[in-house]
């Protein structure tokens, strides 16, 4: 059988970060087309492949049997040729803070094509700057990828904070038919879970309490959850959820936790009164499942990561996907077929 050509993937389109990475070599893997991706992050301060990104691309390198030539720091062009993607538990440990999440994210599209279930077990960051958090992936990211047939549950046994990390978190996957979808708006109740690490418990009591009265002085009841555990650093943060909506803020030092909690509350806020299905950045995080699979959903506003994703999905694949404006922006597509 004659091998599929290599793809070339320009890194430094739209956005230019690490998304583009991401999203080539998952939906390599899965389809089993070669790319090449050139130009790496090449405006940022830092240009290259940062420490997270290369443990992502080793992990779904192991899992996919793959190829791969030029992974390493600060690697400007990667090539990634799959093999099959292998069935079986797999540990990664992305060292101090790296994200948890955007490895999942990387990981999972490939895994619905696995050649039976996979245990993935992820040490690193769980709730860490520029990622969604881990109660955002479990509330609202994976309840809407199971819309597009995705099998998969996940479970947070220890959390880690920048910068020592330390978290680790459980992604176990069943081989998925991946199926058209239309996500619609939901109103659901909203829930929450405010939490902190190595820091007294009033902090994410104080966190909640802020977050719930600014709900209530919109018009929204809610229910938060309070979380104080030990981790390897000090941290805190809070994600609430509507439905596929969400928003989360993470605690710093010199900020109060009634900041953290009412800047949560404002961005679930204005993800509510928006009327749209998905929140902005869920927008994005879909675009691989309606690029293979077909489907539609609406989000207030198009991000330069949603532009970019659908940029990179469309080159792969093959796909159109379509933006629709009205009072919200509609995003559809057929599918890949």
């Amino acid at each position: 059988m004659k091998k599929p050509q290599m793809m070339e993937i320009d890194g430094s389109y739209g956005e230019g970060g690490g998304q583009i990475v991401r999203t080539s070599v998952a939906l390599s893997a899965l389809t089993g087309i070669p790319v090449r991706i050139k130009n790496i992050r090449r405006n940022r301060p830092k240009p290259g492949l940062a420490a997270q990104h290369v443990r992502a691309i080793e992990a779904l390198a192991r899992i996919s049997r793959a190829e791969t030539r030029g992974v390493h720091l600060e690697s400007g062009e990667i090539e990634f040729i799959p093999g099959r993607i292998s069935a079986g538990s797999y540990d990664v440990d992305i060292g101090t803070a790296g994200s948890v999440t955007l490895l999942i994210q990387c990981v999972l599209p490939a895994l619905t094509a696995a050649e039976g279930p996979v245990t993935l077990t992820v040490r690193g960051g769980t709730d860490v700057r520029w990622s969604p958090t881990v109660d955002y992936l479990e509330h609202v990211a994976l309840p809407a990828m199971r819309l597009f047939g995705v099998a998969a549950s996940f479970r947070c046994e220890r959390r880690g904070y920048y910068p020592r990390g330390g978290g680790i978190v459980v992604l176990s996957t069943r081989p998925s038919r991946l199926r058209h979808a239309r996500v619609e708006r939901i109103d659901e109740s909203i829930r929450g879970i405010s939490h902190c690490g190595s820091l007294p418990e009033h902090v994410a009591r104080r966190q909640a309490d802020a977050a719930l009265e600014l709900l209530r002085e919109n018009g929204y009841e809610a229910r938060i959850d309070i979380q104080a555990v030990s981790s390897s650093s000090p941290g805190s943060g809070i994600t609430l959820w509507s439905g596929c909506r969400g928003s989360s803020a993470l605690g710093e030092r010199g900020v109060r936790a009634e900041d953290v909690g009412r800047e949560a509350a404002n961005a679930l806020i204005a993800e509510l009164g928006a009327g749209a299905s998905v929140d902005v950045h869920l927008a994005d995080q879909l675009i691989p499942y309606i690029a293979l699979a077909g489907g539609e959903y609406t989000t207030r506003e198009i991000s330069s990561h949603t532009r970019t994703n659908i940029w990179t999905a469309q080159r792969i694949l093959g796909c159109r996907i379509d933006i629709d404006e009205g009072e919200v922006f509609r995003i559809h597509s057929t599918g890949s077929g």
